[in-house]
């Protein structure tokens, strides 16, 4: 297996190896997540491999989950369809920058993404490291948000375009969790800036080392919010990926953020993604 560092701050391609051959042989397996905690997300090429190996491969990771709105492969439970067609409405958007499933009280590890089908042109995913985001804040910013802590919600993103009722019944079903808004990666030690499209607002705030007067609050929090998220915008630490049907992207959940690129028209986009559940942040 050869690794071939593809930015400074984040990403490498593997080549050499299967996937296949992955899910089945420990100390292969054993390299790629090396590899993976050192680059926070890998790439590969040419990777025709069945769905029943993708799943394998992926769960030597950790347990797979499904996804309360996307729905998964009914023989493979915990692969996720993420298809778009050619008929989809014009008004049609992506996302966010986010990390995965971060409105779940204990978010994903990590996932492994496979292109099926996609745009000759267009449709680039990009991420970003949130450990180099949190080391390069400013000091006084790092001992402003060390203690912070913030809810993320499905209800106002997934659910948002749902009607009412259906929508109350998903947070019900997910309660808005409370998240650190520094964490610590499970396996490094390191500390990331932990908020992203998913993070609705600070909880705890509002105390009198912050507040003076009302207007410190509001737009005090918010506006501090919004300058966290927006560091995963920073080129300096992101990697931008293109894709090919067979290409397959596996990324660290917890230390990264990621943004699928919605600048192709409408066409066939078809992407099966294995989510791998991970520990409660703190």
């Amino acid at each position: 297996m050869q690794v071939e560092q593809l930015a400074c701050s984040i990403g490498a391609e593997l080549t050499g190896v299967s996937l296949s051959d992955a899910a089945h042989d420990d100390a292969l397996f054993a390299e790629i997540r090396k590899a993976l905690l050192k680059h926070r997300v890998l790439f590969l090429r040419n990777q025709d491999i069945p769905r029943a190996d993708h799943v394998a491969f992926a769960r030597k990771f950790g347990d797979l989950e499904d996804h309360p709105v996307v729905g998964s492969d009914p023989e493979n439970p915990g692969l996720l369809q993420i298809y778009r067609s050619a008929e989809s409405p014009p008004e049609r958007y992506e996302n966010s920058w986010h990390s995965d499933t971060t409105w779940r009280e204990v978010p994903q590890f990590g996932a492994v993404l496979r292109c099926v089908e996609c745009p000759t042109v267009g449709g680039d995913t990009m991420w970003a490291n949130m450990v180099l985001a949190y080391e390069r804040l400013p000091q006084s910013v790092k001992e402003q948000i060390a203690d912070l802590r913030a809810r993320h919600s499905i209800e106002c993103t997934f659910g948002a375009a749902m009607p009412t009722d259906k929508r109350h019944a998903l947070k019900e079903r997910f309660p808005d969790p409370e998240h650190p808004v520094v964490r610590t990666h499970a396996d490094t030690g390191e500390k990331i800036l932990y908020v992203n499209g998913f993070t609705t607002h600070f909880t705890n705030f509002h105390t009198a080392s912050r507040v003076r007067v009302g207007q410190d609050h509001s737009p005090g929090s918010g506006d501090l919010l919004r300058y966290l998220i927006s560091q995963a915008q920073i080129p300096e630490y992101q990697v931008r990926w293109r894709w090919k049907p067979n290409s397959i992207a596996i990324w660290d959940n917890s230390s990264t953020q990621h943004y699928a690129v919605m600048d192709y028209p409408a066409c066939n986009r078809k992407m099966e993604r294995a989510g791998i559940i991970g520990t409660r942040p703190f």
